[in-house]
């Protein structure tokens, strides 16, 4: 362990700020991670459990705006707005526009293809180093239509990971039901991608690993961070809701979609924003499954994850105050049985969280532009699980003056 008297303070408890903190205080330096809950208890207890390294690309596109409309009108679409939120939303939205344009579109694939193209490299030496490579599934994902028409609209999505080189398998109807036989016959046509594959739990990944942290020296620390001492060099402390300080020497701000909160206060703005996103994990479904599903026509998820299966998926903008409205589960479920006839919800609970969006879909990682021993690690969206050891290898070159193996660029914080 490093003998430096005052620590790296890490922000956040989910799966990424667990893994930065664990790979720092591997590292050699003495970190001190903070969290206003116990770890993984925030995105990181319902995520979809998947390694997704094929859903890299930027969410605004001229297709999602050209349905954005109809979506937004249907009372079950895949999107909805609180109305009474929305003027916040505006000038989010009109950079999530921006992001549409086509120079920028493949800027932005790029990047994210850079990340995805090593989640591997990082997360099998993460798993390996930790005793934990259990907790990945063998088993892939299957994205189902029912048609040729349905495979043609999201046919750009193929398009692109072909250009990338991320491996992929066209399948037809019986094909499909050797791999999952409780999926309808409506399906006449998937996709397997064979390197998306499954934490067996999420929440239990994030556990393990800040076990693991506090095993190699690393302390946890419950508390709400609501503001900072500042120097003329930096930040010098981190100030907690029920009086406490904590000293640091260097910050890292990894608190998903509740970090443009704190960076507010340096002040440096991040124009992120919170995906707000459901599930309902079943834990007697009646049928059994080995890979996850996507129906992209339908907008769902389904993973057998948390020894039960996991439905999800939708987006909800309202803000992080807003209660949940579980009405959004519940479609969610209807939706799913349409793929899975003879799932039944028996034993299940509903859950929301709030992913962490940045309007060009490529998160935040390096140094502030106002503050000198502080970082950023956040805006991963729909992909902390699957960057999160890329993140935190990343993430602990920066912090410790190696280069790290990709150019950062792309993922500055005054990128916008």
């Amino acid at each position: 362990m490093s003998g430096n008297k005052t620590p790296v303070v890490v922000v956040g408890a989910g799966i990424i700020g667990v893994v930065i903190a664990h790979e720092l205080q591997r590292r050699g330096q003495t970190v001190v991670l903070v969290d206003r809950a116990t770890p993984g208890m925030g995105a990181s207890y319902g995520n979809m459990a998947s390694i997704a390294v094929t859903e890299f690309m930027p969410a605004s596109r001229p297709r999602i705006w050209a349905q954005m409309p109809k979506w937004l009108l249907h009372p079950e679409g895949p999107v909805r707005i609180r109305p009474g939120y929305l003027p916040k939303l505006v000038p989010w939205f009109l950079r999530f526009l921006a992001a549409s344009r086509p120079s920028k579109l493949r800027e932005l694939e790029a990047a994210g293809a850079v990340l995805c193209g090593r989640v591997y490299e990082d997360l099998d030496a993460l798993l390996k180093g930790t005793g934990l490579t259990q907790m990945l599934t063998a088993d892939g994902c299957l994205s189902l239509y029912t048609d040729e028409a349905e495979f043609r609209a999201d046919r750009e999505h193929i398009d692109i990971l072909e250009r990338f080189g991320f491996r992929h398998e066209i399948l037809g109807g019986n094909a499909i039901r050797d791999l999952e036989p409780a999926l309808t016959t409506r399906i006449g046509k998937a996709v397997l991608f064979p390197d998306n594959r499954s934490i067996t739990d999420p929440y239990k990944l994030v556990v393990a690993l800040a076990e693991k942290f506090q095993a190699l020296g690393g302390r946890i620390v419950e508390g709400d961070v609501v503001g900072f001492e500042q120097v003329e060099t930096g930040v010098s402390a981190l100030r907690l809701a029920d009086g406490r300080t904590l000293a640091a020497d260097k910050v890292v701000l990894a608190a998903g979609a509740f970090t443009a909160r704190l960076s507010a206060l340096l002040p440096e703005h991040i124009p992120l924003e919170t995906e707000r996103g459901y599930h309902t994990q079943i834990m007697d479904p009646g049928i059994s499954m080995r890979h996850s599903i996507i129906w992209p026509a339908r907008a769902f998820m389904v993973t057998p994850t948390a020894c039960g299966i996991r439905v999800g998926g939708t987006v909800e903008m309202a803000g992080l105050d807003a209660p949940p409205d579980y009405r959004r589960a519940k479609i969610l479920v209807k939706r799913a049985r349409e793929a899975l006839p003879d799932l039944v919800p028996r034993s299940a609970t509903e859950w929301m969280g709030h992913r962490p969006a940045l309007p060009d879909t490529v998160p935040v990682m390096g140094p502030s532009a106002k503050r000198r021993n502080v970082w950023y690690a956040t805006g991963h969206g729909h992909l902390g699980l699957t960057y999160a050891a890329t993140t935190g290898r990343l993430m602990a070159d920066l912090i410790t003056g190696v280069e790290p193996p990709v150019d950062m660029k792309p993922y500055r914080v005054d990128r916008f």
